[in-house]
């Protein structure tokens, strides 16, 4: 079983302990994984994944795993990430909603306010 993050690749990294001595042992700092499962609106069925506690957060901000998948940045999903999200998308072009769940770009709205 890997311990890895199915949506946004967060694995295991490496590291020292350092000592009052200063001496140096190699440890590794392991992710705080948590098996979860998702409703996903567009694909009207349960998602059971491994999700990082960070990830989780993020999911929270953007409202729902199926907003996180549409709105978050492609390269940084996983493989499965990007499987999910391509599939989100498809059932919402096909149904007309994938405009209301798209969020506006913070760049251009704070340009057109300023001018």
């Amino acid at each position: 079983m890997a311990r890895k993050c199915d949506l946004s690749n967060i694995t295991v990294m490496s590291g020292n302990n350092v000592s009052h001595s200063n001496r140096k042992t190699k440890r590794k700092f392991f992710p705080n994984l948590r098996e979860l499962s998702f409703l996903s609106e567009a694909l009207g069925t349960k998602i059971k994944i491994k999700v990082a506690a960070s990830t989780l957060r993020t999911i929270n901000k953007y409202g729902n795993i199926d907003n996180f998948l549409i709105n978050y940045r492609y390269n940084k999903l996983s493989d499965l990430g990007k499987k999910l999200r391509n599939k989100i998308k498809k059932s919402l072009s096909e149904t007309g909603q994938l405009e209301n769940v798209k969020l506006k770009s913070r760049k251009f709205s704070a340009v057109s306010s300023q001018s």
